[in-house]
């Protein structure tokens, strides 16, 4: 892959100028409207020859017969890495972001789906934002409640003041006197601790000799494992996915079933968006870099948020690799800070 020390700055310039072109217009860009930058002072042939090395080097190619050029993955890449300018938001855009996401919602569930929303109304194209890691999340407090035979119903309240409901399937018929007594030990056992950290200490005391505890607390541990020892599946809030249908790059049928496909399996999209979680700042996948077929046209900028200085999720943008990456970067970085400061004060 060329690296901005292989071009001259002429190149650098001219191959920054096409793509903000093309970013802007959604057309190959040409020799002619290249001319006409006051900035560039070459002439048209000038220009073809340095379009012809640009190409060469794989930054930019041809489609179809068109005259004009326009990125490739990599132009793109080294546009992103070493030519663009982001600029910060303005203050009265912040404080449009701080009025939409932290005023007036209700619980965590509430405000994720408030700043799904909010990345694709902005950016016009599609928000998602991860649910937060269950392993992180506290436990408040937890209740069993007897059904028909063996089913027990679990409800527990996690921070937030989320309430969860479970129907687990125990290995023989409790009293609801046992059941209360099960939630008393494990309400003063485990309450404020993460589920991660009660898994780790169910297993722990599953290991002690039983001689030791008695039936009452055996009980409660097993009912402890059945409803906290699975880990619940990844899950993630996509706003504006039919925003993408008015993208020419994207509107070809197949590409789009394509996409709509990964949307709805969601394994890949998670499996994408929880590389994210492993690197600090905003992180930007280009064309077939994510390494999914579905997203060989899109881009997928993201950034990580968190809760007690614990990084917990992802959200970010997804959207045509024509995006405006100066603005959709600083936007996506805000909203992913000011998430984690909903979340934080809940």
């Amino acid at each position: 892959m060329a690296s901005n020390q292989d071009l001259n700055e002429r190149s650098l310039y001219l191959l920054k100028t096409l793509v903000e072109r093309y970013i802007h217009d959604g057309q190959p860009v040409g020799s002619r409207v290249l001319s006409k930058d006051p900035n560039l002072k070459l002439s048209p042939a000038t220009i073809r020859n340095v379009m012809a090395d640009l190409e060469d080097m794989g930054l930019i190619h041809s489609p179809h017969t068109s005259a004009g050029r326009v990125p490739t993955v990599s132009g793109y890449r080294l546009f992103v890495n070493s030519l663009l300018t982001v600029k910060p938001l303005e203050s009265s855009e912040l404080d449009q972001l701080q009025n939409s996401l932290l005023t007036e919602y209700d619980g965590p569930g509430d405000v994720l789906n408030k700043a799904s929303r909010l990345l694709s109304d902005v950016t016009k194209m599609a928000g998602v934002v991860t649910l937060p890691r269950r392993e992180t999340v506290t436990l408040r407090h937890i209740e069993f409640l007897p059904m028909s035979n063996t089913r027990v119903l679990v409800i527990f309240v996690t921070d937030g003041q989320e309430v969860h409901n479970k129907i687990i399937h125990t290995d023989r018929l409790y009293s609801p006197a046992e059941l209360q007594q099960a939630a008393n030990y494990l309400n003063s056992v485990f309450a404020g601790r993460s589920l991660a950290k009660i898994r780790d200490l169910i297993l722990k005391e599953m290991d002690q000799d039983r001689r030791q505890v008695n039936q009452g607390m055996i009980d409660a541990v097993n009912m402890a494992q059945l409803t906290f020892a699975q880990q619940p599946k990844d899950d993630y809030v996509l706003s504006g996915e039919t925003n993408l249908m008015g993208f020419s790059e994207l509107s070809d049928m197949e590409r789009l079933k394509q996409l709509f496909e990964a949307f709805s399996q969601k394994r890949g999209v998670i499996h994408l968006l929880d590389q994210c979680l492993l690197a600090e700042g905003v992180q930007i996948f280009i064309g077939e870099e994510s390494g999914y077929r579905a997203f060989d046209h899109c881009s997928l900028v993201t950034s990580s948020y968190s809760i007690n200085d614990e990084v917990v999720g992802v959200l970010g943008v997804i959207g045509p690799t024509r995006m405006a990456y100066e603005k959709v970067i600083p936007f996506v970085d805000v909203t992913a800070k000011l998430l984690g400061a909903a979340l934080n004060s809940k």
